[in-house]
């Protein structure tokens, strides 16, 4: 078969799930393909087991339970938001680590909320119906919107938990999430981040890698561990080659389901200026850090973040500049209209092609002007955030629930006051040095000329204007933030902090992008919709659907690959990560860490450190738990290799892999290297 050939097939239909592909939901697993390719069964009880161990960080990424007693083991990186949360200039708790020897020594976390997924209902009929034929795209989507809402109130209201109504297939199916939620969350143990991150920007995404990417946290209610029914038990032995292994975690986004012209759009419209706004932000920061301790200590965290985009975006922009994929997936979509064409009651899944084609080019001119109102890039200080939640509060809570914005609607209210109320540090030098930035980008994308951005720049230059605002506000003080919140409308309108005026002033042109978003939005929905109705009909819906936050489960084997003719083994070791730091000269990002140097006659180097599988998976994934067929964890998702990161487009098989700590590194490395006694304990029970 030629390779062409090949790669049509790989990408014809999702009825034609390769190998090892998919995130699959928990309410249809891949139950025949695993049995029928490995022979093992997934049984409902072993299913339930793992959802409720699974953990959704609400900052983004995965995690498990791993003791009886609520602790939860997650990725270093996941955490790493927190970790430095919780850090002050005198102890930077991201450059030496953390342990707590007792339970009262463990650190609260001012604003995490993690999720634990309880229930997952089918409510596709009832928000379909909700929608007319007759409707206005705009009438539509408050249909739509106002329906969710009431489904998600309800649910919160009978039941307590937090009710997420996830859109999967394009809009082809609803279901409603119902999640134990979880506030009162705390640091146990963490690593110095020279471990976790150990080669840092050079071997990130790639393989061979030693990186000690874990984390420790611990769920409490009224002020008491979490008693956790559902947790995984620790495996010392570890994950084995050739071993089928699982994945249950929260991969973030893919597009596997979007039609050519959104792939093009992405490729010519979305990544350059994604791109532009990432190397911009990169180099500014790491300019500034490089200029003092204190600024690399606060601006770690963030460049890590840019850093970790870069490569993500390049990689995703760099597979859809392959012709070949791209002549396979417009093959493979002729193919689907082709059996559209072939009955009359499909002849609107056809037409839908074409809607989309055309609600992306009529939404082109506005697409700028969106991404810096509405989208917040001109104004990038997390001072701006808190400004804008606090004035579209007061304009949105007293309008009937139906009738909010989607964030500020009932259910999402606990989310949205925890992220509002946190007591996390903010940096005025760096939210100036940031917001000056993105200023200086509003002028130069809109016009300094243009009437609104000279409101917004108030006759000053962007240095200026940054500090300016920033200085002006006292919006960092969070009783501040409680008055302005509680005092609703009247205490917006009074309120003369700089930042709130801003605030108010982008407000009226951000919603009119907002809106304008929101329409195009609605009618690519309803043409994918009837997309997945036709699809559907054809073959069922026994497939995955694009990844959207929510749990899902992804299975493989661990092995190594091949690259340029050699072997990419299938695991390296603790030993290899002190050959690696020598063979680079012991010089940074591959210099040792302290307790390393300190421990390297007494650690164990046979010990395997990171190993590979052939899951599926992608961003938000990390944290995950590798768990075996005894549903006992093996390891620790926290990155894909290179070819992993072009699969969000469209799966292949190749050398795309998974990359996983391993569980008996980590038990070799809490034990000789820190000293996590009563850690370790705990995973023992």
């Amino acid at each position: 078969m030629r390779k062409r050939h090949l790669v049509t097939a790989l990408l014809t239909l999702p009825t034609l799930v390769l190998a090892d592909e998919g995130m699959w939901l928990f309410t249809k697993p891949p139950v025949e393909k695993v049995k029928a390719a490995y022979g093992f069964e997934i049984t409902p009880a072993w299913l339930e087991h793992l959802q409720k161990s699974a953990v959704r960080f609400g900052t983004g990424g995965s995690g498990s339970f791993v003791s009886p007693n609520g602790l939860i083991l997650t990725n270093h990186h996941v955490g790493s938001g927190m970790i430095e949360k919780l850090s002050t200039q005198e102890r930077d708790l991201r450059a030496l680590g953390f342990y707590a020897a007792t339970l009262e020594e463990e650190l609260r976390c001012p604003d995490l909320e993690l999720n634990v997924l309880m229930s997952i209902e089918d409510v596709t009929a009832r928000v379909r119906a909700a929608v007319k034929d007759d409707m206005s795209a705009d009438e539509a989507k408050l249909a739509r919107t106002a329906v969710i809402g009431q489904i998600e109130k309800e649910s919160l209201d009978a039941t307590g938990f937090r009710s997420d109504v996830v859109k999967l297939y394009q809009g082809g199916a609803y279901h409603l999430y119902r999640y134990q939620r979880y506030t009162d969350v705390r640091l146990v143990f963490a690593p110095d981040e020279q471990a976790a991150a150990f080669g840092r920007d050079p071997d990130n995404f790639e393989f061979p890698r030693f990186c000690l990417d874990m984390c420790f946290f611990r769920a409490y209610e009224d002020g008491q561990p979490v008693k956790s029914e559902h947790f995984l038990k620790w495996n010392a032995q570890g994950a084995e080659e050739g071993e089928l292994v699982f994945v249950a975690g929260h991969p973030g986004r893919t597009n596997r389901l979007a039609t050519h012209a959104e792939l093009e759009d992405m490729r010519d419209h979305g990544m350059s200026g994604k791109l532009e706004q990432i190397y911009r932000s990169e180099a500014l920061l790491e300019a500034w850090a490089s200029r003092d301790r204190e600024n690399r200590r606060r601006a770690t965290g963030a460049i890590t973040g840019i850093r970790n985009g870069r490569k993500a975006v390049l990689a995703g922009l760099d597979g859809l500049l392959d012709p070949e994929f791209m002549a396979a997936k417009l093959e493979s979509e002729q193919k689907l209209r082709d059996a559209f064409r072939a009955k009359p009651e499909w002849q609107g899944a056809d037409e839908a092609f074409q809607e989309i084609s055309a609600a992306l080019k009529s939404g082109e001119p506005r697409e700028l002007r969106a991404r810096m109102l509405e989208g917040g890039e001109a104004f990038a200080t997390g001072f701006f955030g808190i400004a804008r939640t606090l004035v579209r509060a007061a304009d949105e809570y007293p309008k009937e629930n139906s009738r909010r914005l989607r964030e500020f609607q009932e259910a999402g209210r606990i989310s949205l006051e925890l992220d509002l109320f946190s007591n996390e540090p903010i940096y005025r030098d760096m939210e100036t040095l940031k917001l000056a930035n993105s200023l200086m980008v509003l002028c130069a994308k809109l016009g300094a000329n243009n009437d609104l951005v000279e409101k917004i720049m108030a006759g000053k230059a962007p240095q200026e204007r940054a500090a300016e605002l920033i200085a002006g506000t006292k919006l960092d003080d969070v009783s501040v933030r409680k008055s302005l919140y509680e005092g609703g409308k009247a205490a917006i309108d009074a309120s003369s902090d700089p930042m709130i005026l801003l605030a108010k002033l982008v407000d009226g042109p951000a919603r009119v992008e907002r809106d304008h978003l929101e329409e195009e939005a609605e009618i690519l929905l309803q043409a994918h919709e009837k997309i997945a109705t036709a699809r559907f009909a054809i073959e069922g819906d026994s497939t995955y659907p694009d990844a959207t936050f929510s749990l899902r489960l992804a299975y493989g084997v661990v092995k190594g690959y091949q690259e340029s003719g050699a072997n990419v083994p299938w695991a390296t070791t603790l030993g290899g990560l002190f050959e690696r730091s020598e063979l680079q000269g012991n010089v940074e990002p591959f210099d040792l860490p302290q307790p390393w140097k300190a421990a390297q006659d007494k650690i164990n180097r046979k010990a395997e450190f990171n190993f590979i599988c052939t899951a599926d998976i992608t961003g938000g994934n990390s944290g995950s738990p590798v768990v075996n067929k005894a549903g006992e964890l093996v390891g620790l998702i926290f990155d894909s290799n290179a070819p992993g990161l072009k699969l969000g487009y469209g799966y292949k098989e190749g050398n795309g892999r998974a990359v996983s700590v391993h569980s008996a590194g980590m038990l070799e490395a809490l034990d000789t290297i820190y000293g996590a006694k009563r850690v370790l304990e705990e995973l023992e029970k």
